[in-house]
């Protein structure tokens, strides 16, 4: 049997590329997110390493969480406050010191000498720091001088190269405080590294650091080397017994540890989002798997009928299609093993096309990476073929062995319809369970409700495919003998045309559901600008980056200016739980926004209080006086007192502070956006143009009316969606290579059928046609369940949100309608082979086929 089975394997070459190619895609999406992330990882691990080499023992202030709060990555990467400059003296004196100095960073973003914009966008930061010959010891002068006195900086090599920057140049860079220009004195790289995990980096003399990054009179570390002979971990001790309570001191391998976890820590959000999409083109391919041995064993009833008579047992014949499923399984990942490092340049690619820079070196293929892979496409393929394997089993030799094969719907209508509703039903109840109750895990039951679903509705599909399809296709039938018996062909077959545009349903749906939410949420955040939003220009940045408070100072000077109000916003935790704040002011707040708040409660916040959102604070029993559990990364655990709540919270979040509660727990002062009230009678376009003017030398700061700050929120909007959506084009693509294979196992069936056609007078032309029309008939069915799914699910997933802010539910049906349409184009699309192969059959060879 096992031989029979590799023989029947190897003598169809062509069924099993098609079998393996939806495995593959999904299982290199798989590979490819793992190499992608490890590649990365590697970066920073690479970096992190070669920037600690420079130093031996680094003292910084003690972390205000302890461990168990920090969360994974131990200590690294939260804030920590400055400690004082002095101590470097004191660090000095210590017995075994070679060399000590202080090291400041803070926030210094460049503008582009020759656009004037910003430079930076979503991704690594903004740095600017000290010229630091200690720790510094790995950064290397490419080009030009150290800076020296207050004009001068050094930029990194990547940003010099990436903006044609030269030594000699003059740049403008911005601060927490008020811009300024200097004169590039060199240009740096980390050894071979042109800059630092994709981060711009500014570096002034030290003095001039201290100054325009706001901390004279302290430092953010001290880097120190040791004498020779004298071990890191014995000078770590001894420098431990000079400093005071409050700041420690460890090796710089800890440090390089710590910061690498923590951004490996923030990298397994971004690697989890991608192996969602990789799990949901693995999930399509099951569909296709499963779809396309269905067709092979319908199609070898009567060889493995065969085999029955000449004593193989069911067990034995069950097996053989098992292990044929498990050949191509294995197979096929090992393909997608080697598709995967493609596929992970062409991520790395997408997101770069979003302006999402990240770190790379060369491509790591982790032996996980190989496992996981190996596992996941070849128990999926075997999983997809346990059931037509046991269809396979099922059937008696001599029914079988019979002239004509019956391979069309079978199986009892009335028990798909009872496990269908029962499979769909349960879907849905984990789903909604996941959406509105308060399970452990919300992710879990949110994933696989939807599945579940998808599935339900995939068993329940046959049952109304034949008349969906005798829908669809009603318009073609005057088209002539082609359209016709295209329309035909999809109907007849309704288990086989269902199981095809399944696949595609699952893509379709969710890229439905997402356009729905994308609409809802920009009329969400239009009802919230409407019923909130009192000023009339809004200043912001086209890369939702930060910007320095600087701006809202001058735009205050303009006049006409009424109240220039500034928005800030960090995250910190409640209850163990990573939350937003925003921090406004009290006294101008008003005039630019609503947060429907409690009587007085405005007030309360130049008293130090917290304003909670209304929802908030309900659901976890506060009130007006209690304390809220917070906790920050410079101070650690705190109690703010909750001085008020509010019914609005669209624009700024469930947690409200001033701007003076905020200075006392985030270091960096940098706005989120500013908006601005204009004084009566004040022209909106003369004080626009002023407040443009006053702020052109920071370069990245759009100045908007009410109109302009809704189109540009909905651009990012717009922005994500195009990404997830070209994430999802996998599973999609996958669908269509579904549809190619399904047509094409389906004219082997109907060799003879097409054979006869082709003798009764259809032409080549007319059989391409025909086949054309079959599969668009199969792609806008898919369109058509995967659309209805879609909304379920964008509606589920709004209801689910309201409290969020999700508060307006939209259908953009132009958009649905244009799904459809594609759904049309990608039929055509994906029956050019079959078609073309339909069509060049010898009609004798097809007449006379068995």
């Amino acid at each position: 049997m096992l031989h029979a089975t590799l023989k029947s394997l190897l003598a169809r070459k062509l069924r099993l590329a098609l079998t393996a190619l939806s495995i593959v895609l999904g299982v290199g999406f798989v590979a490819g997110t793992f190499v992608l992330t490890d590649t990365m990882n590697k970066a920073f691990d690479d970096l992190f390493t070669q920037a600690a080499s420079g130093s031996d023992v680094i003292v910084r202030a003690t972390s205000a969480f302890e461990p168990s709060q920090a969360g994974p990555g131990g200590g690294g990467g939260e804030q920590r406050e400055p400690i004082p400059e002095n101590l470097v003296a004191t660090v000095r004196g210590v017995a075994g010191v070679r060399s000590a100095e202080g090291s400041v960073s803070g926030y210094a973003q460049m503008v582009d000498p020759k656009t004037g914009d910003a430079i930076g966008g979503v991704g690594p930061p903004t740095i600017g720091g000290n010229w630091n010959t200690t720790a510094d010891a790995t950064l290397e002068l490419r080009s030009g001088t150290p800076p020296a006195g207050p004009d001068q900086v050094v930029v990194d090599a990547a940003t010099a190269k990436k903006y044609q920057l030269s030594v000699g140049q003059t740049i403008r860079i911005l601060f927490q405080g008020p811009s300024r220009e200097f004169r590039i004195a060199g240009i740096a790289g980390f050894g071979t590294a042109d800059n630092l995990g994709g981060a711009t980096l500014a570096l002034f003399d030290t003095a001039t650091a201290h100054q325009v990054l706001d901390k004279v009179g302290v430092v953010d570390e001290i880097d120190v080397i040791a004498d020779p002979g004298v071990s890191h971990t014995e000078l770590r001790g001894r420098i431990q017994d000079a400093l005071p309570t409050g700041v420690e001191a460890v090796t710089s391998t800890t440090v390089a540890d710590e910061n690498s976890e923590a951004l490996k820590e923030a990298l397994g959000f971004f690697r989890t989002a991608l192996l969602v999409f990789a799990f949901i083109a693995l999930f399509v391919g099951a569909f296709i798997i499963f779809n396309t041995f269905s067709i092979i064993v319908a199609q070898r009833m009567r060889e493995l009928a065969l085999l029955r008579t000449l004593g193989a047992t069911r067990r034995q014949v069950m097996t053989s299609v098992i292990v044929e499923a498990f050949a191509v399984g294995l197979f096929a990942s090992v393909l997608g093993i080697v598709a995967g490092i493609g596929i992970a340049l062409g991520l790395q690619g997408l997101l770069a096309a979003f302006n999402i820079d990240l770190p790379s070196t060369s491509p790591q293929l982790e032996p996980r990476t190989i496992i996981v892979a190996l596992f996941i496409g070849t128990v999926v393929t075997v999983f997809s073929s346990i059931l037509p394997a046991w269809r396979a089993a099922k059937v008696a030799p001599v029914q079988a062995l019979r002239e004509s094969q019956e391979t069309g719907a079978g199986g009892s209508w009335g028990r798909r319809l009872v496990v269908g509703l029962l499979v769909t039903a349960g879907g849905m109840a984990a789903l909604l369970y996941g959406l509105f109750g308060t399970p452990s895990s919300t992710a879990v039951f949110i994933g696989a409700g939807a599945a579940a679903t998808f599935i339900g509705i995939a068993i329940l599909s046959p049952l109304v495919a034949k008349p969906i399809a005798a829908a669809i296709g009603a318009p073609i039938r005057g088209l002539g003998v082609q359209g016709k018996l295209g329309r035909e062909n999809a109907m007849r077959n309704p288990r086989r045309s269902a199981s095809t545009a399944a696949a595609l349903m699952i893509g379709l749906g969710l890229v439905a559901m997402v356009a729905i939410l994308a609409a809802s949420l920009k009329a969400s955040f239009d009802a919230a600008l409407n019923e909130t939003l009192k000023a009339d220009l809004i200043l912001s940045t086209s890369s939702s980056l930060p910007f320095s408070p600087d701006a809202a100072a001058r735009t205050r000077r303009v006049p006409g200016v009424a109240a220039a109000s500034e928005f800030r916003q960090g995250g910190f935790r409640v209850n163990g739980s990573t939350a937003f704040l925003t921090a406004v002011d009290p006294s101008t707040v008003e005039q630019v926004t609503s947060l429907k708040e409690s009587p007085g409660s405005i007030q309360s916040l130049a008293d130090g209080d917290v304003l909670v959102f209304d929802d908030v604070a309900t659901k976890n029993g506060w009130a007006v006086g209690d304390t809220l559990p917070a906790a920050f990364g410079t101070v650690g655990r705190t109690s703010l007192t909750i001085g008020g709540t509010y019914d609005e919270n669209r624009l700024v979040g469930n947690y409200v502070v001033s701007l003076e509660t905020y200075g006392k727990y985030f270091p960096e002062q940098l706005d989120t956006f500013v908006m601005v009230k204009l004084q009566p009678g004040a022209d909106l376009q003369t004080v626009q143009g002023a407040i443009e003017e006053a702020t052109r030398s920071f370069g990245n700061i759009e100045v908007q009316n009410q109109t302009a700050f809704r189109d540009q929120q909905a651009g990012f909007i717009n922005q994500l969606v195009g990404l997830i959506t070209a994430l999802l084009a996998m599973a999609i693509l996958i669908a269509l290579f579904g549809i190619v294979n399904t047509l094409g196992l389906s004219i082997f069936e109907r060799t003879r059928e097409l054979g006869l056609l082709r003798a009764v007078g259809m032409s080549r032309r007319q059989v391409r046609s025909m086949i054309r029309w079959e599969s668009v008939i199969i792609a806008i069915l898919g369109a058509v369940l995967g659309i209805v799914i879609g909304v379920a699910f964008g509606w589920s997933i709004q209801q689910a949100l309201a409290s969020q802010g999700l508060t307006e539910l939209r259908v953009p049906g132009g958009q649905l309608v244009l799904y459809f349409i594609l759904a049309g184009f990608a039929g055509v699309l994906a029956a050019i082979l079959p078609a073309r192969r339909a069509a060049r059959l010898n009609v004798l060879r097809a007449i006379s086929y068995e």
